[in-house]
């Protein structure tokens, strides 16, 4: 009798573990597929951005912050494609420490996520996909014309959600994105810009 009790101690928690585990799969696909997170973004240039001019000036991009929105859909519980974007950012450019224009730019980031706990109140993500900066508004201080060249890159992401419930919740991530731009002013190229911003956010989703 005893091996038989000892038995049935391991396998009744083993029973209610499953039953719950499916519950909550079943109810995960009682969700629709869509995703939707709206937040505040803070993008961090690395902090050398190059030099240009034959190596004569010295160019840093300031930070800046910004409401962002992103869209994921759920192909498979624990995967997702992601979309990541926002208004353009501005961003003041320095030239060997001293203000010498401004710039804008668009970077939207389109993601695969893979989702490690997608069922649990904490739930962890990564992500890996491709960067498009587009840059408009090129300011020089002097007068003089800048154009940055539209940029493809690379990106990362790490992150983690808090549920409140099967349909929302708050969260962090951070994300690094490969950006290199060419440069010219006066149409005449001087050199290659590298912003790679690191990008933190917090954000509340809502899953329909």
């Amino acid at each position: 009798m005893m091996p038989q009790l000892q038995y049935s101690r391991f396998t009744l928690p083993l029973i209610l573990a499953s039953l719950t585990m499916s519950q909550a799969y079943a109810d995960q696909a009682d969700l629709s597929p869509w995703q939707v997170r709206a937040g505040v973004s803070l993008i961090a240039p690395k902090s050398n951005n190059g030099a240009i001019i034959d190596h004569t000036a010295d160019v840093t991009i300031d930070n800046r912050a910004g409401p962002t929105v992103n869209i994921a859909y759920f192909i498979a519980p624990n995967w997702a494609i992601d979309l990541f974007g926002g208004l353009a950012f501005k961003h003041q450019i320095n030239v060997n420490g001293n203000r010498a224009g401004e710039t804008k730019h668009l970077p939207p980031i389109l993601s695969l996520q893979y989702h490690f706990r997608p069922e649990a109140t904490l739930r962890p993500y990564v992500g890996v996909g491709l960067n498009y900066t587009a840059f408009t508004d090129e300011k020089l201080d002097n007068g003089a014309r800048l154009k940055l060249r539209d940029s493809w890159g690379p990106a990362l992401q790490v992150g983690l959600d808090y549920a409140f419930d099967q349909h929302w919740t708050i969260g962090a991530d951070v994300r690094y994105a490969r950006i290199n731009t060419k440069t010219s002013i006066n149409g005449t190229a001087v050199g290659d810009v590298d912003i790679n911003p690191t990008v933190y956010t917090l954000n509340v989703g809502y899953r329909f």
